[in-house]
């Protein structure tokens, strides 16, 4: 009985760690009670195929406490030999009826955004994404120093097709 649990249980893991052949990099780290304003979230990525194509995804877990229907985020991405391009990004994190965007059955949702398709990592060495939150009220000029109701931030790297 306890051998047929068990190769059940294996049979279960090896099923469901082999759906996700298009995933090369998913990292996550948890923000503390709130997001603050100068708090950078970095990610090292590892060494990926430069023949190769990706996708690329910002991962974010929202709760009830998200008080916002949008976000707005700056990303850096730093090359290897020290380059770095920046980006202004703005994401609908709920419809206009006040719903979540995201995916989850409890108060998390989590939303898989879409930050950069059809990416070629060319230069060899270490890549870097960092992500940082720009929040502002409307109309006032300084940026909301505590955000709230972002648990984790996370970053995703697919195939963009299907690896050989």
């Amino acid at each position: 009985m306890i051998n047929l649990r068990f190769l059940t249980l294996l049979f279960l893991f090896v099923v469901l760690s082999s759906c996700d052949d298009i995933r090369v990099f998913d990292e996550y780290k948890t923000v503390s009670s709130s997001w603050e304003k100068d708090e950078k979230i970095t990610f090292d990525l590892p060494v990926l195929d430069s023949l190769e194509q990706y996708n690329l995804f910002i991962n974010l877990r929202n709760t009830n406490d998200y008080r916002y229907s949008n976000l707005f985020l700056i990303s850096e991405m730093e090359f290897p030999n020290g380059k770095i391009v920046t980006d202004t990004l703005e994401y609908d994190m709920a419809a206009s009826n006040g719903e979540w965007l995201g995916t989850g059955f409890s108060d998390v949702k989590e939303n898989k955004l879409w930050y950069k398709e059809n990416v070629n990592f060319v230069e060899k060495g270490v890549y870097k994404i960092t992500l940082q939150h720009a929040m502002r009220k409307n109309g006032e000029t300084f940026g909301i120093n505590s955000l709230e109701g972002i648990t984790d931030i996370g970053f995703r790297i697919e195939f963009a097709q299907n690896p050989k």
